[in-house]
């Protein structure tokens, strides 16, 4: 099956299989979701929602991130790992927001993937799930793995993997496609015991019934 055709049968069945699929962390506001997908880096989604309720009640705007102190705020997020590094994270986004932006989210890609440790991803992230604006396509764990494995490219690097879903899928689709994806390597397709005999995808997924070639590289 050729990747087009592929392509059009995981629309209309992810289509079908999750229809209200979203970002699962729990945000009100980009400033929120922007700290949130720092701090969901090499944590779960489930653990972040656990952590940013007392987070986001300390912290309610730009300001007060850039002025909490550095140990407070190591300590509120402590439980998702790399505490320093994220809350370094957290704060660098907050100066330059504060002094560079008015405190405002900006929105576009280049400016938000600039900030102090943000990148491409997480700037993804925000703009799609905040602003509706679809500048690429995000590509996590779950990204990765279920693009290589539906055959949609062979590429390793999240940004060629991203090129390439970006030439198959029209940009419409670009925002919902990583939650479709995500969604279904959390339920579905998992990294080392995929389910592929309950897999609705698997009459045109190249790698049904043969998850154990992927146990090496993924």
């Amino acid at each position: 099956m050729k990747r087009k055709e592929r392509v059009e049968h995981l629309i209309e069945e992810f289509l079908r299989l999750y229809p209200q699929a979203h970002c699962e962390l729990n945000y009100s506001n980009a400033l929120e979701l922007l700290v949130a997908t720092i701090l969901s880096a090499q944590c779960t989604d489930v653990r972040v929602n656990k952590v940013t309720p007392a987070l986001f009640k300390r912290c309610r705007n730009v300001r007060e991130y850039k002025e909490i102190p550095s140990l407070e705020l190591e300590k509120l997020i402590y439980s998702t790992g790399f505490f320093r590094s994220k809350a370094k994270a957290i704060q660098g986004s907050a100066t330059v927001l504060f002094n560079n932006y008015g405190g405002k989210i900006p929105r576009s890609l280049k400016e938000l993937s600039a900030l102090p440790g943000v990148g491409r991803k997480t700037a993804n992230v925000v703009l799609s799930n905040a602003f509706n604006i679809h500048e690429g396509i995000v590509v996590d764990t779950h990204v990765r793995r279920l693009s290589k494995r539906l055959g949609l490219t062979k590429a390793n690097s999240p940004q060629k993997i991203e090129e390439a879903l970006m030439k198959l899928f029209e940009r419409q689709y670009w925002g919902v496609l990583s939650h479709w994806f995500i969604w279904h390597g959390r339920r579905v397709c998992r990294a080392r015991h995929p389910d592929c005999e309950s897999c609705t995808l698997h009459s045109f997924c190249p790698s049904a019934y043969q998850p154990h070639r992927f146990l090496r590289k993924l």
